[in-house]
């Protein structure tokens, strides 16, 4: 099933052609309402749908790790700038309306969206179906699909742009679309709703808490807080608006001694 946050949770989907027979042994089985993947009953018209808008957008908390899936690695791209991939896509559906992304969203079957194995989350890209020449631009928020030959799922929206409903698959070519960075911090503030705090340590003890956010707050020049939960002080750096600098400072703590911080992200308030 995609949609799912952990890796090890994803199994082949693709609405395009048949599924494997779900059973009760399955992590997830009675998770979806129908087991095969279908078009809406009564679809709406998605004539008037435009294409994604491309903008800035800072990677998603989930889905961007390199994970392994029956047997195979798929490490994420770092560096998706010139990307370009042919090979076959598909489209999913009324199953998977409603539930949630690889990245955490939630998948509406009538967006412009679609899923890729590797690309960041989320990703803007050219959908090019060769087969007629019909192109789209969608906006990648999912891991799949992960049947042999296939590069894309697209929405149900996305596949009837291309005019891929009825063959089920198409031959296409993707090509990644890069966004600039916005150099503006109010620009950078409108486009990303969130601020991210790292996790660094949990301490019983108050002043020791106190003692660990200063020297953090001059070993990595930023922000320090610190939450009480329970009988517990947790020391965070932060907040950051910027998540590429958030990355980079849990890069700099995880190599020094802080193996074990990680990144919260929290609504901005």
């Amino acid at each position: 099933m995609r949609v799912i946050l952990l890796a090890v949770s994803l199994i082949l989907a693709g609405c395009a052609s048949e599924p494997p027979q779900k059973t009760t042994d399955e992590p997830n089985a009675g998770r979806y309402q129908i087991d095969n993947d279908i078009a809406p009953d009564m679809p709406i018209s998605v004539e008037h749908i435009e294409d994604a808008h491309p903008r800035y957008e800072p990677k998603s908390l989930y889905g961007n790790k390199d994970y392994t899936l029956l047997g195979k690695d798929y490490p994420i791209v770092k560096e998706p700038k010139g990307f370009t991939q042919e090979g076959i896509s598909s489209w999913y559906g009324k199953k998977f309306h409603g539930h949630k992304t690889s990245n955490g969203e939630v998948y509406d079957m009538y967006s412009m969206s679609a899923a890729h194995k590797t690309l960041p989350l989320p990703s803007y890209v050219k959908v090019t179906n060769k087969d007629n020449g019909k192109t789209a631009i969608v906006r990648v928020n999912d891991r799949g699909p992960f049947h042999e030959g296939r590069i894309i799922d697209l929405s149900f929206a996305a596949a009837a742009k291309l005019d891929v409903l009825k063959t089920g698959t198409a031959n296409v070519k993707i090509e990644y679309i890069s966004v600039a960075k916005p150099t503006n911090p109010q620009e950078w503030h409108a486009i990303d709703p969130n601020q991210y705090h790292i996790q660094m340590v949990a301490v019983k003890n108050e002043q020791s808490a106190d003692k660990i956010a200063k020297k953090l707050e001059a070993q990595f020049n930023a922000p320090t807080n610190i939450i009480k939960s329970g009988n517990v002080y947790r020391v965070r750096l932060g907040p950051f608006i910027d998540r590429d600098r958030a990355d980079k400072t849990l890069i700099e703590a995880k190599n020094g001694q802080y193996t074990s911080a990680f990144i919260i992200q929290e609504l901005k308030k």
